[in-house]
């Protein structure tokens, strides 16, 4: 049994590398739907569908959890599967499974809160507002999961979510460092404009943008604190395996990636972020 993560190409390796970091002695394994990325310019029933595909891709391999390690999926597709699709699938497979989602921790962090707390409503009008920026797909910008979710718990936290159209792609091409710079900076200007002012703090909502993570803390003034994703999501994750010991993650060390794509090396910018190539096996 392993640890299955999964995003629509190669962004979710952002949040792999922390995984594996964190959980050395476990078994991955890693499927990319390259053949459908990106994804945050889809329909939200073709988000569902590609995810669910991708999951029982990932069980039928030896996976017991599959962690989506993709903004766009985790905020349209996560609560569907959960609530209409994996009961059945348990029982048909006839072994525990279960599908984890990235958003929760990552709102956990920023809001400094569990997830189950709920902010009072009835209090003093809040004076001093932090101002947080999401840079995301269209989808995850559209489903409004973060603004809803952190105004649940935090009064006191203004968000705004920027899409950034394109970028995603353009990292999953392997696109020159110059290109995917002048989209980042133009949408930190857009969200600047839009806000009045550079937000106070900021989340990479797309997890591939985390593999040009650089890029974006240049484009902000300098000290503007990014919520890190990955390390959020590694937490939560050693915390779930360690109350949900009926989950067989392994201990043997397995890294296995997967495509529905094309197989073989990645591009020169994914290699350098990950540490060493990164060679994929067709699915």
């Amino acid at each position: 049994m392993a640890i299955g993560v999964f995003d629509s190409g190669v962004g979710g390796l952002s949040i792999h590398r922390a995984l594996v970091d964190r959980m050395p002695q476990a078994d991955f394994i890693y499927l990319g739907d390259q053949k459908h990325a990106p994804y945050g310019e889809r329909s939200g029933e073709e988000i569902v569908e590609l995810t669910r595909q991708g999951c029982e891709t990932l069980f039928e391999a030896g996976a017991s959890l599959v962690v989506l390690a993709c903004n766009t999926a985790s905020a349209v597709a996560l609560r569907r599967l959960q609530s209409s699709w994996l009961a059945g699938y348990r029982q048909t497979a006839g072994r525990a499974v279960n599908v984890l989602g990235i958003i929760v921790p990552t709102i956990e962090a920023a809001t400094g809160l569990p997830w189950e707390h709920e902010a009072e409503r009835r209090g003093p009008k809040v004076e001093n507002v932090d101002v947080l920026g999401i840079f995301c797909t269209t989808a995850t910008a559209r489903s409004r999961v973060y603004e809803i979710e952190i105004d649940k718990r935090r009064q006191d936290l203004a968000v705004f979510s920027e899409p950034c159209i394109g970028l995603a792609g353009m990292i999953e091409a392997g696109e020159s460092e110059d290109k995917l710079k002048a989209v980042v900076e133009s949408r930190v200007q857009a969200l600047k404009t839009r806000i009045g002012r550079y937000p106070d703090r900021a989340i990479l909502g797309c997890t591939h943008y985390e593999i040009i993570g650089d890029l974006f803390k240049a484009a902000l003034p300098e000290g503007t604190p990014l919520i890190h994703q990955p390390s959020s999501v590694a937490d939560a994750l050693e915390r779930y395996v360690a109350r949900h010991p009926d989950y067989q993650i392994g201990t043997s060390g397995l890294r296995r990636f997967l495509t529905t794509g094309e197989p073989g090396p990645q591009s020169r910018i994914v290699e350098a972020f990950w540490g060493a190539p990164v060679t994929f096996e067709a699915v």
